[in-house]
């Protein structure tokens, strides 16, 4: 039987597992959006190429999670833009992909093969400009080339380090027709087990210790649940204290539990004062430095430990005394079951007592503040305890950048039920977070699915809300609405020195106000005022039951 390349690209995809296929079409993907319209796949609208690029990524990352306790569901994204300016608007959130490890295929049509070179409107060399943020980026360039590309381009996502690729699909190889079979995908690799010499020798030196740190990173959640629980039984059987990377895409360790001392803050000091053991265990990290350049040598004495599946990472920022290049989960349990051959029962109780003090120091240290009677907006710190009461069950995608810290804070987050900001690069978190809703209803227990966005944050892709409202996504938006980039303020403060009142903070204040629910509503979805902090949780809590989108503007101050 023949078929044009759409129909096959379309054909392949469905037998690779593929649901949706996220976009915004142009005139060079009309064959490829016919296709999928004919195909069981459905095309989801965005309004703008970056809402399309970020739903897939956080579909993708979503259904990782799926795919952890199903082997049947591939969690593969694809997002279809249009030519060089679509692909361009897309790149945002291929970057914020890439940072988040988000497997994800990224398509973009293009002008006939034999046509390129007239340089038409909108054209462009589209392999290098997606290239640096890609596993792999190319164009096909026949339709006999299609099968083995599209296969090669979809396993190379899902293969750890997982993240995006790129395909581009001029209009001639979309019309031309083939009669090949689909490849098969076959099954995918995780990192392995890790060399059995470099994970004695981590063992050792974790074993011979005096006070031993974890900084753990995204590509254990991204191992699987399992890979958070044997953490667990790492960290206990070593008496390692234990945090997170500066920004943690992902649950990478259970926050309730008394080991977990939060993440390391990304100033200088904060580093330094936060992984201050012996000796430093890295696992899983792809963010294990400073926000802005440091002065002082972070770790100058300590003895390091690499572990992960991208061997980029390992001895990148710091020499290594030894690197395990492996699937964390494993790696975790073989060095779990030396640890404890090694270490004393003793010695293991000194340590978790000296941890478990760190930990609350660290703790009570970054409390979140509570109300000002001068203002009766809520706190941040109110905030956190909202969401801790009223959605600690839910998926949380985050982009709040300093309010989120209060959700982390008081919500406590298992294996699963985090996805935020990875790449810093706002306007990634609420096009996330309807692709993680989109994916939680394919699951037979769909879990409620809430977007903690700054107000900021908001405003870079407001219209993400209608492709909820038109694919009716149940979706709890919860905005902290402090009118400003507060972000920037402090930033101005670490990088030009001073007080607040030293500076204007030019371009950081939000005045005239932006009126969030009318926004929402225009929409069509159901947008709200919550200026009372006593009426917070409620507010969640019955948004959460409504059908629909909903979006609460929630005021809060500094």
């Amino acid at each position: 039987m023949t078929v044009t390349g759409a129909e096959y690209l379309a054909g392949a995809l469905e037998e690779y597992g593929v649901e949706h296929v996220f976009g915004n079409p142009g005139t060079t993907e009309l064959p490829t959006v016919q296709a999928v319209a004919d195909s069981s796949i459905e095309y989801v609208l965005a309004l703008h190429e970056d809402v399309a690029t970020g739903m897939a990524a956080g579909y993708a990352t979503t259904r990782r999670y799926h795919s952890h306790h199903d082997d049947s569901v591939n969690p593969l994204g694809v997002t279809n833009l249009h030519v060089a300016p679509g692909l361009a608007h897309g790149i945002g959130n291929v970057i914020g992909a890439a940072f988040s490890g988000s497997p994800l295929l990224v398509t973009a049509g293009n002008y006939s093969t034999d046509f390129q070179h007239e340089e038409p409107i909108l054209h462009g060399d589209l392999e290098a400009l997606v290239d640096q943020y890609t596993k792999w980026s190319a164009s096909i360039p026949s339709v006999e080339a299609l099968p083995a590309m599209l296969r090669r381009a979809v396993r190379q996502a899902l293969t750890p380090p997982t993240g995006p690729v790129f395909l581009e699909l001029p209009v001639d190889v979309m019309t031309d027709e083939t009669d090949a079979g689909v490849q098969r995908l076959g099954p995918i690799p995780d990192a392995g087990r890790g060399d059995p010499d470099a994970v004695a020798a981590a063992a050792r030196l974790v074993a011979a210790a005096d006070e031993p740190v974890m900084v753990i990173g995204d590509e254990v959640a991204r191992s699987g649940a399992d890979a958070v629980r044997a953490a667990v039984d790492f960290a206990e059987a070593a008496g390692a204290r234990v945090h997170g990377e500066f920004i943690t895409a992902e649950s990478n360790f259970p926050t309730d539990h008394e080991l977990w001392g939060g993440a390391v803050p990304g100033t200088e000091p904060g580093f330094i004062e936060t992984v201050d053991g012996d000796t430093v265990v890295f696992v899983g990290c792809g963010s294990a430095t400073t926000s802005l350049a440091h002065d002082e040598e972070l770790l100058p004495d300590a003895t390091i430990v690499q572990i992960g599946p991208n061997g980029w990472e390992l001895g990148k920022n710091w020499p290594a005394d030894a690197s395990v290049l492996g699937d964390p989960e494993h790696v975790f349990r073989e060095l779990t079951e030396l640890v404890s051959g090694d270490l004393s029962g003793s010695e293991r109780d000194a340590r978790l007592e000296r941890a478990r003090e760190r930990v609350a120091e660290f703790r009570e240290a970054r409390r979140p503040a509570g109300p000002d009677p001068d203002d009766p907006r809520a706190s941040k710190g109110q905030l956190g305890e909202a969401m801790a009461e009223a959605a600690s069950d839910a998926l949380i995608v985050n982009e709040g950048v300093t309010s989120g810290r209060s959700v982390q804070y008081n919500v406590p987050l298992g294996p699963e039920q985090w996805i935020g900001n990875k790449s810093g690069g706002l306007g990634y978190g609420l096009p996330a977070a309807i692709g993680a809703a989109i994916a939680e209803r394919e699951r037979p227990d769909p879990r409620d699915v809430v977007a903690f966005i700054g107000d900021g944050s908001y405003f870079y892709y407001p219209q993400s809300i209608y492709s909820a409202v038109r694919h009716d996504v149940g979706l709890t938006t919860v905005v902290a609405d402090n009118r400003n980039y507060r972000i920037l303020k402090d930033n101005t403060l670490r990088v030009l020195g001073g007080e607040e009142r030293d500076h204007d903070f030019t371009a950081m204040d939000f005045e005239p106000p932006m009126d969030i629910p009318a926004n929402a509503e225009s929409y069509g979805a159901t947008g709200e005022l919550v200026d009372d902090p006593e009426a917070i949780a409620d507010a969640i809590t019955e948004a959460r039951r409504r059908d629909g989108p909903t979006v609460l503007d929630v005021a809060i101050h500094d």
